[in-house]
């Protein structure tokens, strides 16, 4: 049960972009990698992500900045009303009645608690479990969220941690179909089995699984004739 582990540290180590590289809009991924100059956009995109695909929601901070202003001192001095005017008018979220106020309440708090520089989130070498924390304090934000976003700062952009113990991998539809047809959990495995199973495959950092279950997911372990004969974890595959 190492192959999916080794191949997670493989490409952890192999990836030196510093940013997130799956994004197809080029000026939407510049945007919303520049964690330098906008890292309050990081942020508010990770709090969109309830109920839409991803693309989707890294666009919401990308289409506001257009709108308001990119700088916090802009976006901050938006009054709420105009912000829920905005999502609805815009259709930016399939609840936009209830995310345009979890974008302002961000604001604020990144305004009040972090003196607009919202990168003191995670800035300081803290621990994994610091930073999810900070993320849960949020208005809104759960821990799928706040362990994502945590996850990306170490996985894609390399944010210094003092360790990776609390980023638990995310059971999205890659994970699931992995973790089951390699048989590392059963077919009626719950979220939460996942999450503690890849705890048990790799307890100092769990979430780094997702690398290694999304490229398989996408490359060979497809949701129908999937390429079993050519995936690289063939010989630790139950269902090969």
């Amino acid at each position: 049960m190492q192959k999916l582990v080794e191949l997670a540290k493989k490409r952890f180590a192999e990836n030196q972009n510093y940013q997130m590289d799956y994004l197809a809009d080029t000026e939407i991924s510049a945007f919303v990698n520049d964690l330098k100059q906008r890292p309050h956009s990081f942020v508010l995109a990770c709090l969109m992500t309830p109920q839409i695909i991803a693309e989707r929601a890294w666009r919401i901070p990308y289409e506001v900045c257009k709108k308001f202003g990119s700088g916090m001192t802009d976006l901050v001095e938006v009054p709420e009303d105009e912000y829920l005017k905005f999502f609805n008018e815009k259709g930016l979220h399939r609840n936009g009645t209830k995310m345009a106020g979890v974008f302002h309440k961000a604001l604020l708090r990144i305004r009040d608690v972090y003196n607009n520089d919202a990168s003191k989130i995670w800035s300081g070498n803290p621990s994994s479990s610091t930073v999810v924390y900070r993320f849960l304090q949020f208005y809104g934000c759960g821990i799928k969220i706040s362990t994502m976003a945590t996850n990306i700062l170490a996985r894609d952009f390399k944010v210094p941690f003092s360790d990776h113990y609390s980023i638990d991998i995310s059971p999205d539809r890659h994970v699931k179909r992995v973790m089951k047809r390699i048989g590392y959990v059963d077919e009626k495995a719950t979220p939460e089995m996942i999450i503690y199973k890849a705890r048990e495959l790799n307890p100092e950092y769990p979430g780094i699984i997702d690398i290694s279950c999304f490229e398989i997911g996408r490359d060979f372990c497809k949701p129908t004739n999937p390429n079993c004969k050519e995936c690289i974890v063939r010989d630790e595959c139950k269902s090969a």
